[in-house]
């Protein structure tokens, strides 16, 4: 638990973390409580902490704090909480169209949506998770060229599985409605090939020999991109299947991860620190800002550019004919920010510590 803490500076994930990773019987009964609970109606819900942001066609979708998911059909104007099975706090969402999505979270939770968020239903825990990784590792060891290593995987396995449904998935990655890779904390990373119905742990074809967590996932075609803590990076180029760790630009952690249209890969994390690729991962050159704080969410936009969010509030552009520069963009909102979304009429929503801010296309002004 010390050592998540220290490592993540993605501000919104440090209050979920007593949920998380408990200790002892109680706080783990208390998990398990969390995930049978579904998640209670909160009048306020818009000033929850929020944590991600997804559309789901025309439709917003921000999840967070106690399985709180809300839904937008006005573009960010107003919101509705929609009903949720489990009350862990969720990290992260994606939709695919705008009626099929994942929302993944603490506890191991994976939940999927086929009605554009309005209902959830659970596809995987902690519990379940650790031990498709634990079948994983002896069916490994049993035909291993490495003895040694694979005994090592079995003996995390069977730890993971005696710790219990107490590790978050922090990123998610869905190509289409039946191929997904969902990554976590500790090197968690499990993929689907038929839409959750099942699910594969995909640790065992990760090069990452420290079990680094991975907290962001990017794709493009057949090339798909992980970034995490301690610089952490790594490359597929098998569509997701295995992944080859990166030379790092930078020794801090990662938060965000992002592709531009014309295939330049942007990561950015601690102290205000990005750096962008035209080779694949390959080299990186930085894109500096005047601002040494976090980034925390990266998205591409639909003129095919890239914005990004710092946990100040401060937003950031590229421009393909700045090069590697990140050009300011509107004015910081001077609060922490998690995530931000596009909506449909050009206008931002941000997610956060404090709820949620719409900003109007014009970025002229802003309201709560």
């Amino acid at each position: 638990m010390n050592r998540f803490c220290q490592v993540v500076g993605r501000l919104m994930w440090l209050m979920a973390l007593p949920l998380a990773l408990p200790s002892g019987l109680a706080q783990a009964e208390a998990v398990g409580d969390t995930l049978s609970t579904p998640a209670v109606q909160v009048p306020q819900a818009k000033s929850a902490v929020l944590l991600d942001l997804a559309r789901a066609g025309t439709r917003l979708v921000a999840v967070g704090e106690r399985g709180i998911v809300l839904l937008s059909d006005d573009n960010g104007m107003s919101w509705r909480q929609a009903v949720v099975p489990v009350s862990v706090s969720l990290t992260a969402v994606q939709f695919v169209d705008a009626n099929t999505g994942w929302a993944v979270g603490h506890a191991g939770v994976v939940l999927a949506s086929r009605d554009g968020g309005e209902h959830w239903s659970v596809q995987l825990d902690g519990l379940r998770a650790a031990q498709l990784e634990l079948t994983a590792a002896r069916e490994q060891s049993a035909s291993a060229n490495d003895p040694d290593a694979a005994a090592a995987r079995v003996q995390t396995a069977e730890r993971l599985v005696s710790e219990g449904a107490d590790k978050p998935f922090l990123a998610l990655q869905f190509v289409d409605a039946r191929h997904g890779l969902i990554v976590g904390a500790y090197g968690l990373a499990f993929r689907t090939d038929d839409g959750g119905a099942t699910w594969q742990s995909g640790m065992g074809q990760i090069d990452n020999p420290t079990g680094a967590h991975l907290s962001a996932i990017a794709q493009q075609a057949g090339h798909w991109f992980l970034a995490g803590e301690q610089g952490y990076l790594a490359r597929s180029d098998d569509a997701g299947r295995s992944f080859r760790q990166l030379e790092s630009p930078y020794g801090g952690s990662f938060f965000t991860l992002q592709m531009r249209d014309d295939g330049v890969l942007l990561v950015a994390g601690l102290k205000g620190n990005a750096f962008v690729s035209s080779d694949l991962g390959e080299s990186f050159q930085p894109a500096p800002v005047s601002m040494p704080v976090s980034f925390s969410d990266a998205i591409r936009t639909d003129d095919g550019q890239l914005l990004l969010v710092n946990q100040s509030g401060a937003l950031f552009r590229t421009d393909s004919h700045a090069g590697a520069r990140l050009q300011p963009y509107g004015k910081p909102l001077g609060k922490p920010v998690a995530s931000v979304i596009e909506a449909a009429d050009g206008s931002l929503t941000l997610a956060g510590f404090t709820g949620l801010t719409r900003i109007s296309p014009s970025i002229a002004t802003a309201s709560e």
